[in-house]
C-alpha cells in the first residue's frame, strides 16, 4: 500500500475497516423520546461554555435502527440536555449507550458522537410502548408510555427529531494531552416524518457509577413521543475550538 492510499484511509484496520465509509441514511428509525426537568444545577456543572442551559430539561430518547446503510440493525439510548448557543436553541448531546460496535466506531471517529456500549431494547408490551436501557447485567433506564395514544403533528415531531445537536469532539496527542478539543454541531434536515403519537409516560433512573444517567434525576415527565421516520445525517462542523 503505497503513502497515497494510506493518507486516503478513513478507519483501520487496513484490510477489513470498523465501519463503512459511506453517509448513513436510516429507513423506519422509530424513536421513543421522553423529556424530563431535572436539576438545574447539576446541569450546568455538566453542560460546557460556550453553551448555556436554557431550561433544566433532558430528553431521554431510544431509537430503533432496523435498517441503516453500512451498520444494519442496531439501538441506541442517551441523554440530551436543552441549551442555547449564539442565541440558538438545540440540545447538548451528553452520552449514547449503544449495541453496534460498527455504530460506536464511526460515530465517534467519523463525527463526535458521545457513544459507549450499551443494551438498550425498544418494543411493545401489550399497550405499552417500553424502552429500556442495560448496561452490563444491570437496568439503568426505563421508559414506558402508552402505545399511540394520540396522534402527534408531523412538523411537531419534525422539529423536535430535527433540533440542532451540539458535542464536544476530543482527541488526545500520544503523550496524552489534547490534539482536537472542539464544540461541534450537526442538524438532521433531510428526512420523511412518517408516524408520530404521543401518550401517557413515565421514566424510571437507577443509579450507576459507570452509566450515571441517574445523575440527571427525573423531577417531572414535561412530555413524550414515538416518531418514524426516514432520515439522514449530515456531517458536523466545529463551532468552537478549545485550543485556540
Amino acid at each position: 500500500m503505497d503513502k497515497q492510499e494510506v493518507a486516503r484511509l478513513v478507519t483501520t484496520p487496513l484490510d477489513s475497516p470498523a465501519y463503512a465509509p459511506t453517509r448513513y441514511r436510516f429507513s423506519d428509525r422509530e424513536y421513543l423520546n421522553v423529556v424530563y426537568r431535572t436539576d438545574p444545577e447539576v446541569l450546568r456543572r455538566l453542560v460546557p461554555e460556550p453553551l448555556t442551559v436554557s431550561e433544566p430539561l433532558v430528553r431521554f430518547e431510544v431509537m430503533r435502527m432496523p435498517d441503516t446503510t453500512g451498520l444494519g440493525d442496531y439501538t441506541e439510548a442517551g441523554q440530551l440536555i436543552a441549551v442555547e448557543h449564539d442565541g440558538e436553541a438545540g440540545e447538548f448531546n451528553l452520552a449514547m449507550y449503544v449495541d453496534s460496535v460498527p455504530a460506536i466506531s464511526s460515530g465517534r471517529e467519523f463525527s463526535a458522537y458521545p457513544k459507549k456500549s450499551g443494551s438498550p431494547a425498544l418494543y411493545v408490551d401489550s399497550d405499552t410502548l417500553i424502552g429500556t436501557l442495560d448496561y452490563g447485567t444491570v437496568r439503568v433506564a426505563t421508559a414506558t408510555m402508552g402505545y399511540k395514544h394520540r396522534a402527534m403533528d408531523l412538523g411537531e415531531a419534525r422539529a423536535e427529531v430535527c433540533l440542532p445537536n451540539f458535542m464536544i469532539k476530543t482527541v488526545p496527542h500520544y503523550d496524552g494531552t489534547p490534539r482536537i478539543c472542539e464544540l461541534v454541531r450537526t442538524q438532521i434536515t433531510d428526512i420523511t416524518v412518517k408516524s408520530a403519537f404521543t401518550g401517557p409516560a413515565r421514566l424510571q433512573l437507577f443509579a450507576h457509577a459507570i452509566a450515571p444517567l441517574a445523575d440527571l434525576p427525573v423531577l417531572e415527565v414535561v412530555s413524550a413521543s414515538h416518531i418514524v421516520t426516514d432520515l439522514t445525517l449530515n456531517p458536523v462542523e466545529a463551532v468552537y475550538d478549545y485550543l485556540a
